[in-house]
């Protein structure tokens, strides 16, 4: 097939330096090169193809995942891979138990074991002779972790825990590498000795033999079943578990924090007990960095598309008007672009909050934890609610051909949407900031907020002052949008106190004002990405253009948020209906200036086709071609008669199918 670059003229109308930008995208020059290298080594390995991942069966899907990761360590044993082992297994793309191994179980015993046990398991861990998942999630039980059935009672005559599962209720369900992989499990059960219960703890628990790999006596363990999508999360081995008195040496509790004694006696240890959070922070920002990841995907994708396909608008025989440049596709679209550098960039800050808050526990300093933790729970929820919703808007912005597995978006969502509910269901995540945002509004007189949360320090004058923009231009600057995202967020913020506090007790109020407070929670955060975007651009960015366009988007995320929004900013009476209006004229004006340069934005991100995996996403915009010759690719088109075609279409075309009589 002829090599055609069908973007070729897009890129010549870029205003900026796409290379920079790339840096920009990266975090440095260093990062930049690390990726690069890693994407090109996956995409020219055979071992690592995907574009058949939705053609498989669930048993060949998952034995070609289990070839992938295998062949992926190799590489990063062979070639002595150290800090670019995590993007290789990135650019591999595939959901696997290697994910929970690294993202999970090891970080959970850097963070609960003490050093003792540290030293036992680490070793193994990172060298994968022992292969760990994280046992948390009950098939009765998931965001109320306290409430988990499962049973870790000590028995002082023989110095072992028994692991129970009691009730079906209490089997372990979710955890991904546990199925049909993983040989180790971090256990969460409720801690009985002497007979009292303790609440939730951690254990080690070895579930599968390390000679044949068999489940040991007492553990049942399987995979818990297909789930939604065609290939996308189906290589991972979401697994059940199950105990039956299983027992596990005392040493095997996780025991930073708390110890049982040989004798039976229940210890906190001189560790904080806040120190557990530094754990959640750092699961919590990879997770909020993961969005950027996923949704670049789906933008680049749907930019690319849109700039490639054409419909209406011809004149006098000439070429039909791009998609992309009707003004109801970048309404939708260029938001969607901005939304991607926004939380691009607040996943770097929260790099550097999760450095911040290790810091401050080491030296038990716990006075931003209860903001960090607000913070942190309030950008999960956010970043992943609106990541989903934009690979699905991404699908949709491509017409009929995103509904095709080979436009890769539909993959793309079935593989990302897990996220809205694992390490916290988004809207009982949202109600832990609301209930921290009460409780700042309640302490105003005796406690000065930090953080993120600083602005409700100036609360009198941010309910006192509104909206000063008399003409369209005055949106562009940074003090007004962010005081009216500070009004926002602290007016709905004071009206829930308000309304909580009139309640007949507090816990009456929280639970009749839930939505109320949800949507205070959201503003909160809301409030928080575009707060960290205005940052951002207002560092020095090198590169020619580069911060320019940056300006640009960061003006497009948060005049598109309050569009959106534009009911809170009303009812709260910080705008008039004038402002809105002018809001929107300003809108309507970027989205002209970012309309050159929209291919080369996404261009950054710096993706390889074989990354993107997607026809309508190709670098050279070549769809059409690739479109037709992937159909036949199909198995049902091995063949031009179809099997079944002689016992039940001949029958039917030849009338002679047998009508039965009533």
């Amino acid at each position: 097939m002829a090599k055609v670059d069908q973007l070729a003229h897009e890129r010549k109308k870029a205003q900026f330096d796409v290379g920079a930008l790339k840096v920009v995208w990266a975090g440095s020059q260093h990062a930049l090169q690390i990726s690069d290298r890693m994407a090109k080594l996956v995409a020219s390995d055979p071992v690592f193809l995907k574009d058949d991942r939705p053609r498989l069966s669930r048993k060949e899907l998952f034995r070609k995942t289990l070839h992938k990761a295998a062949h992926a360590w190799k590489l990063i044993v062979d070639l002595r891979l150290s800090e670019e082992a995590s993007r290789l297994r990135f650019f591999v793309d595939e959901p696997a138990y290697t994910d929970l191994h690294w993202g999970m179980f090891i970080p959970a015993i850097k963070g609960q074991a003490n050093e003792e046990q540290q030293q036992e398991w680490l070793p193994l861990a990172y060298k994968m002779q022992i292969i760990g998942c994280y046992a948390q999630t009950e098939m009765g039980h998931g965001s109320n972790v306290q409430g988990l059935e499962t049973t870790a009672t000590f028995d002082p005559n023989t110095d072992e825990f028994v692991l129970n599962s009691p009730t079906l209720t209490s089997t372990k369900w979710w955890p991904g590498g546990l199925g049909k992989v993983s040989t180790h499990a971090i256990v969460y059960a409720r801690l009985i000795t002497d007979g009292q219960d303790y609440g939730v703890h951690g254990f080690i628990a070895q579930i599968r033999s390390l000679e044949d790999h068999q489940s040991l006596p007492g553990v049942t363990v399987a995979d818990i079943g297909m789930k939604f999508g065609n290939g996308a999360y189906n290589t991972m081995d979401n697994g059940l578990l199950r105990f039956d008195h299983v027992r596990i040496p005392r040493k095997q509790m996780l025991m930073r924090l708390s110890k049982v004694t040989r004798e039976g006696k229940y210890l906190h240890s001189d560790v904080p007990r806040q120190l557990v959070y530094g754990t959640m922070v750092y699961v919590r920002q990879t997770i909020v960095s993961d969005a950027s990841n996923y949704l670049s995907r789906a933008v680049c994708i749907a930019v690319r598309y849109s700039a490639v396909r054409r419909q209406f608008g011809s004149q006098a025989g000439g070429p039909e008007i791009q998609v992309i440049d009707y003004k109801t596709q970048q309404n939708r679209l260029f938001p969607l672009l901005a939304t991607v550098y926004a939380f691009r960039f607040v996943g770097e800050w929260m790099k550097w909050l999760y450095l911040d808050v290790t810091k401050r526990l080491e030296a038990k300093d716990f006075s931003t934890l209860a903001e960090a933790h607000a913070c942190t729970a309030g950008l999960k929820s956010l970043t992943t609610s609106v990541t989903a919703d934009g690979i699905e808007d991404c699908r949709k912005l491509c017409g009929g051909h995103g509904y095709l597995c080979s436009s890769g978006l539909p993959e793309l969502f079935a593989v990302y949407v897990p996220a809205c509910t694992y390490e916290g269901d988004n809207t009982v995540l949202l109600l832990q900031v609301a209930r921290f945002l009460m409780k700042t509004v309640q302490q105003l007189r005796s406690k000065r907020p930090v953080g993120t949360a600083a602005y409700l320090g100036k609360l009198e004058y941010l309910l006192e002052n509104n909206c000063t923009v008399s003409k369209a231009e005055d949106w562009l600057k940074p003090s007004v949008v962010l005081e009216a995202f500070e009004a926002r967020s602290a007016r709905l913020a004071a009206n829930c106190a308000l309304q909580v506090s009139q309640a007949s007790s507090p816990e009456a109020g929280f639970s009749e004002l839930s939505s109320e407070l949800v949507n205070a929670a959201k503003a909160h955060c809301e409030l928080i990405v575009v707060s960290k975007f205005i940052e951002k651009v207002q560092q020095d960015i090198p590169g020619e253009g580069v911060k320019h366009q940056l300006e640009l988007l960061c003006s497009v995320y948060a005049l598109s948020l309050l569009q959106n929004r534009l009911g809170d900013f009303l009812s709260t009476g910080y705008l008039d209906s004038e402002q809105s209006a002018l809001a929107t004229d300003q809108l309507r004006a970027l989205y002209s200036q970012v309309r050159p340069n929209a291919v080369v934005l996404v261009d950054a991100f710096n993706y390889t086709d074989h990354f993107l995996g997607s026809i309508l996403g190709r670098y050279d915009g070549n769809v059409y071609p690739h479109l037709y010759e992937e159909a036949f690719k199909d198995p049902l088109n091995e063949a031009v008669v179809p099997e079944g075609y002689e016992e039940h279409i001949r029958p039917l075309l030849k009338q002679q199918v047998k009508i039965s009589r009533l």
